[in-house]
């Protein structure tokens, strides 16, 4: 099932469900008028939600029109949390070794998660509008998962049952601001403006074999200026999507419509490239002594997309560019 939110005045949306091919989209607010309605009352909504898109994919739902990615809001153009994890190691271990840092004692055992603004997600052809190039502006390519209530105290393995959703998200990032904040103590702020989603989100059985281990299991290609940076894997993911909710849960409880995001997708090979510029850049540094590829500046336009090997879309691209005021 794939779920996508168009523009009708209301900060949530209304709701539509999309074919499987990305052609066409029929409005579901018979069933819930947003997708965060939806999420908190999956139970009922989701057999009814399943029914429309059978009528979708048969051509007779009511109101079927054709699906204009152009318009289309983030799936959740705001949410009631945003947690996102690094938990691609390889991307860690970069870091610190471009830098001199020592390792987090506790790195391998336990998910590093923050917890960032939710008011104001980008849909997947809104432009990121940044003050100043000086910041540093740099793209994210990741997953995340939406899910319903989620209990206090809930183990990873029973976290991936309450999994919902699966999103494709370009989290931005300003790169001048971070370590300065970061060693204020507090965690980011200004280095992370409004994070990008991809047209739709999918239930994980869109994926099939591809959801393995609480993992998407696919190759997010990641393009800048229709130059092709990276296109890692997520099965490399180190802390799967049930131990990230699941140490996000352990004090408190998380309401349905969370995102929990897996932070950039990064491999240890590395044919198959970075999904963010900072990323390339420190290999560049480790590998040449110093790095070479630029931030990105106004004008610049970011590309992501995760498909199957056929080329059936799953989510849909997030395709952006960087503004100005």
């Amino acid at each position: 099932m794939k779920l996508a939110t168009l523009p009708n005045g209301t900060e949530d949306g209304a709701l539509v469900v999309v074919s499987r091919d990305l052609t066409c989209a029929a409005p579901a607010q018979g069933i819930a008028p947003s997708l965060l309605a939806a999420l908190r009352d999956w139970a009922r909504a989701e057999p009814a939600l399943r029914a429309l898109v059978q009528q979708v994919e048969a051509g007779t739902a009511q109101g079927l029109a054709p699906f204009d990615s152009g318009t289309i809001l983030a799936p959740l153009p705001r949410a009631p949390q945003w947690l996102d994890g690094s938990a691609f190691l390889n991307h860690g271990r970069l870091m610190d070794q471009a830098f001199g840092n020592p390792p987090l004692p506790d790195f391998e055992t336990h998910p590093l998660v923050y917890q960032g603004a939710s008011d104001d997600f980008l849909g997947a052809r809104a432009p990121l509008v940044t003050p100043d190039e000086s910041l540093f502006i740099d793209c994210e390519g990741e997953f995340g998962v939406v899910v319903d209530d989620v209990p206090m105290g809930t183990d990873p393995d029973a976290a991936l049952d309450h999994i919902r959703l699966i999103v494709q998200i370009n989290d931005w990032s300003l790169r001048q601001p971070g370590p300065w904040e970061l060693k204020r103590g507090f965690g980011f702020l200004q280095a992370k403006p409004s994070t990008g989603f991809a047209p739709c989100a999918i239930t994980p059985d869109e994926l099939s074999a591809h959801w393995r281990g609480g993992r998407v299991c696919l190759p997010l290609r990641v393009e800048v200026n229709d130059e092709r940076i990276g296109e890692p894997d997520g099965s490399e993911m180190d802390f799967h999507f049930g131990q990230i909710i699941a140490h996000a849960a352990r004090t408190r409880r998380l309401t349905a419509g969370t995102i929990i995001g897996s932070g950039t997708v990064s491999n240890r090979d590395r044919a198959a490239g970075s999904a963010c510029i900072t990323e390339v850049r420190v290999i560049e540094k480790i590998d040449k002594g110093a790095p070479e590829r630029a931030f990105l500046n106004f004008g610049d336009r970011v590309r992501m997309e995760c498909a199957l090997a056929d080329g059936t879309p799953l989510f849909g691209a997030i395709d952006q560019r960087v503004a100005r005021p």
